[in-house]
């Protein structure tokens, strides 16, 4: 008996369709056209989980261990194909007789990848944006074991990546963030990657996408305010980058009510585009340290009087030159004994804070410890007197609510997402007023019903907010636009 080829191609989309081969000449006599046969090779079956034990398929089917099901348009090259229900498809593969029209091809294990995925995760160790990226792979691995992961990473987190399961792939990018070289080399990799979907977990879309897209837009701070910018190039390049990220992907995520106003506020776009789900904090921060961590950075960083505590970057935006100045009228209120001590970027960069030390003679008061592993800001957070976040903008504001499951009094602004985030568990300020931040430090060292409540609601407003949940939201998201026609 001839054998006959049965190759079937990926599915149209989620859920969607899947194809079989029109009869060829070739099929009335047995013989199979050494071009179709390589073709049929590089398709992988898709429509059906094929069962684990004795199941067999006709000679000449291709399975693969990843299969994807959702290519969103059919590859080039299928014309003639004649598209069946994903549904029938499996329901023929699946009710075949063992041995059918077969030669003795036997699936073991074939397994269903609905999506190819990539993201860029090129920002995996950076302060912000890395925090969001870290927690959303984190939980997609333990989500979702049906689709393919191809990461965009650097070469030196290949093997961190691989870690994460079998349908996580690494492909290394050396393009440099924010650079005229990105724009070409990612879409390089979404070809070679055979990428249904594209993740850009922050605003940077390349123009020449080959697939369907969705962005991460935290925040419109380089659109409020470009003067932080390094230059007028830097201006252009993220004005062009904020303009493709909204217009050119299929759905946008924000992570507060406030960052959808102002990317509504700078491009007219549809409001539905555009999607709130929050972040949240890793667990770390909910559990107490052990005495013996809490000892070693004690010594470590010589604490021994009591402190306030600021974590995140040293930009401008952050407003530390308040907080410096509010800390000195603090210190000639009767609070001499305290300390301030900010963490993240290196102050060596930013010479206005350094005047702003010395010009209140605080240098053996404030100060400047860079940036901190996790578990050591966790444990300065519960070591600390109060969190002081006067921030004058924000996408959403993770600190506040690390120092809200650490079971720290909060002080933060009154102004952009903060509100939002903080709800009535934290002490919102004026951030543009130092006085207002003094008397705020002030009202929770020294008024112990208003830590206590602050402290109580802090821990339940913290709990509310969960990774699990958001990546959730995420990969339903990800179904939507990968089944969209």
């Amino acid at each position: 008996m001839a054998r006959t080829s049965t190759s079937v191609p990926r599915c149209a989309a989620l859920g969607g369709t899947s194809s079989i081969p029109r009869p060829s000449r070739s099929c009335t006599t047995g013989a199979v056209p050494g071009r179709a046969r390589r073709r049929a090779r590089r398709r992988p079956l898709v429509g059906a989980t094929l069962p684990s034990t004795g199941s067999t398929i006709p000679h000449g089917t291709r399975s693969s261990g990843h299969i994807s099901a959702c290519a969103a348009r059919c590859p080039r090259g299928n014309r003639g194909w004649r598209r069946l229900p994903a549904s029938l498809v499996s329901c023929l593969l699946t009710s075949l007789p063992r041995g059918w029209m077969t030669q003795g091809v036997t699936v073991i294990r074939t397994k269903i990848v609905w999506m190819r995925i990539a993201i860029d995760v090129r920002k995996l160790h950076d302060f912000g944006v890395g925090t969001y990226v870290r927690n959303l792979v984190h939980w997609l691995a333990r989500l979702d074991q049906e689709s393919e992961y191809v990461l965009l990473c650097r070469r030196e987190d290949c093997e961190r990546i691989e870690q994460l399961g079998r349908n996580f792939r690494p492909m290394p990018d050396r393009s440099a963030n924010y650079s005229v070289a990105e724009q070409f080399t990612v879409p390089y990799d979404l070809v070679r990657a055979r990428a249904d979907l594209f993740h850009a977990p922050h605003y940077v879309l390349p123009a020449l996408t080959p697939c369907r897209s969705i962005v991460t837009i935290h925040d419109c701070i380089h659109l409020m305010f470009p003067e932080y910018l390094p230059g007028r190039l830097a201006h252009t390049y993220a004005r062009v980058a904020f303009w493709l990220a909204a217009n050119r992907s299929a759905r946008i995520l924000t992570v507060s009510e406030s960052s959808k106003r102002d990317i509504l506020r700078f491009f007219s776009i549809p409001s539905d585009k555009v999607d709130v789900i929050y972040n949240a904090i890793d667990d770390r921060f909910s559990h107490p340290p052990d005495e013996t961590q809490m000892t070693r950075v004690r010594e470590r960083y010589q604490l021994h009087d009591r402190f306030l505590l600021y974590a995140g970057n040293v930009k401008p935006h952050k407003n530390l030159e308040r907080l410096i100045d509010a800390f000195a009228r603090l210190r000639q209120d009767g609070f001499g004994e305290i300390r301030l001590l900010i963490t993240g970027s290196e102050i060596s960069r930013y010479a206005t804070l350094r005047r702003a030390v010395h010009r209140y003679n605080l240098h053996q008061h404030v100060r400047f410890l860079g940036f901190l592993s996790t578990d050591t800001l966790a444990t300065l957070y519960h070591l600390a007197d109060a969190f002081v976040f006067p921030s004058l903008y924000e996408g959403f504001g993770l600190p506040p609510l690390e120092a809200m499951a650490s079971g720290t009094p909060v002080l933060t602004s009154n102004v952009s997402s903060l509100p939002e985030v903080v709800a009535d568990a934290a002490l919102l300020v004026d951030p543009y007023d130092p006085e207002s931040i003094a008397d705020g430090m002030r009202q929770i060292l020294s008024d112990s019903s208003i830590r206590e409540r602050l402290i109580r609601r802090g821990r339940a407003r913290a709990a509310s907010f969960s990774w699990e949940a958001s990546v959730k939201r995420v990969l339903t998201i990800y179904r939507q636009v990968a089944a969209q026609p």
